[in-house]
């Protein structure tokens, strides 16, 4: 079972690279660099996550940009930070890989592919779509979603999804056609799909997902529906709820809209 077991100040030298814990997106050299002219201005703000296999024995889970750093800090001052700020955690090594996967994805600027490894690797493990959408503060259809269409997904469309030039909503309808064309047919009706694509580009929306009149008209019925309702949200849920209002969610609204529909019930159909 995963766990929170303490917070804790070690040894830097005593955290270890475990071979399957990794960060997904690799490292940005930037960012590295960043990281350490913060970390020497104002110190660590945010604690390593750390796995304890056994007693002593600590394998880095997430903070490998902040780790790197104290890399480059210690190249020049070898007695800075010689021990650091950690928030231990316990649990089996399929946990760990999920929690490392759930830590690279679960940022504001996350995309919504950077999700699909986690998706498919925790049901190839048994565990049930509630339980994942919980565990990535999720909806279990966005759960859903993702082990339907990504596994057989053609790598084309994905690495145009990845790159920000195709929606989720136009790659779920691609990969809708693919799976519902006659056997032996599906590389055509993909090429056919991508053709169609270059040649028109993604067509952009015709209307907000949410404006803020539709809103408050929403969450007036849902309040009447049911007038003891409340909701439990994260400065994430917020930020996803206001990018939506203000139409400024851009290339990650399909993410955003789907945040909204899991925290906010009745503001979104």
């Amino acid at each position: 079972m995963l766990v929170t077991k303490r917070y804790d100040y070690v040894s830097f030298d005593a955290i270890q690279i475990h071979p399957t814990l990794a960060n997904h997106r690799g490292l940005n050299d930037d960012k590295v660099r960043h990281y350490r002219e913060d970390i020497l201005k104002n110190g660590l703000l945010e604690p390593l996550v750390v796995w304890e296999r056994n007693r002593g024995e600590f394998f880095l889970v997430g903070g490998f940009h902040r780790l790197n750093a104290i890399k480059l800090i210690r190249q020049d001052k070898p007695d800075y930070y010689d021990r650091v700020d950690v928030r231990v955690v316990g649990g089996d090594l399929e946990e760990m890989r999920a929690l490392n996967l759930k830590l690279n994805a679960d940022r504001l600027d996350a995309r919504i592919s950077e999700y699909f490894d986690t998706v498919i690797f925790l049901t190839n493990a048994n565990w049930d779509k509630a339980k994942i959408a919980q565990f990535l503060d999720k909806s279990v259809s966005f759960v859903e979603e993702i082990v339907r269409f990504v596994p057989g997904m053609d790598p084309r469309i994905r690495a145009l999804l990845n790159d920000g030039k195709m929606s989720w909503s136009r790659t779920k309808a691609m990969c809708r056609r693919i799976l519902e064309a006659a056997p032996g047919t599906e590389k055509q009706v993909a090429d056919a799909l991508l053709k169609e694509f270059a040649g028109g580009g993604e067509k952009p929306a015709s209307r907000r997902p949410l404006s803020l009149r539709s809103a408050a008209k929403r969450l007036s019925v849902h309040m009447e529906k049911n007038p003891k309702a409340t909701y439990t949200v994260t400065a994430k849920d917020l930020f996803a709820l206001l990018a939506l209002l203000g139409g400024q969610a851009n290339g990650s609204t399909d993410q955003y809209l789907e945040r909204v529909k899991a925290k906010f019930p009745g503001l979104v159909d």
